[in-house]
């Protein structure tokens, strides 16, 4: 599989820290972060194939208005929707949004994998 650059987007730094360190050891490029802002600030620097972005961050910027602002810095950039949350309202408005699609928590690591193969591709 060609290699892409993944950005890892969610509120809880364990569940950053350990799937940016198990996309790396599949030699995938990933940085996280556990913030939309920090994400946008991030994306305004370095260029991102795939954004995998947990939808519900409180505190602050939500995934879905993160999305947004993703989709204007970098609009080839492909997002993966992850919730442990989902309802189909946000899954739909994501979409609407240029999501590429949306995976439910707990997510299989395969599953993720494939998911992110297949926006790359589509990428082209």
């Amino acid at each position: 599989m060609e290699s892409f650059r993944v950005l890892v987007v969610d509120d809880e730094k364990d569940f950053v820290d350990t799937l940016v360190d198990r996309l790396k050891k599949r030699d995938i490029e990933a940085s996280g972060v556990t913030s939309g802002e920090a994400a946008l600030e991030l994306m305004r620097k370095k260029l991102f194939d795939v954004v995998i972005l947990d939808i519900r961050m409180p505190g602050g910027m939500d995934g879905l208005a993160a999305l947004r602002e993703m989709k204007h810095i970098q609009p080839l950039a492909e997002v993966i929707l992850l919730t442990g949350h989902a309802t189909v309202e946000s899954s739909i408005e994501g979409m609407k949004l240029g999501a590429f699609d949306f995976l439910i928590k707990p997510v299989q690591m395969d599953d993720l994998i494939m998911k992110m193969a297949q926006a790359f591709e589509k990428k082209g």
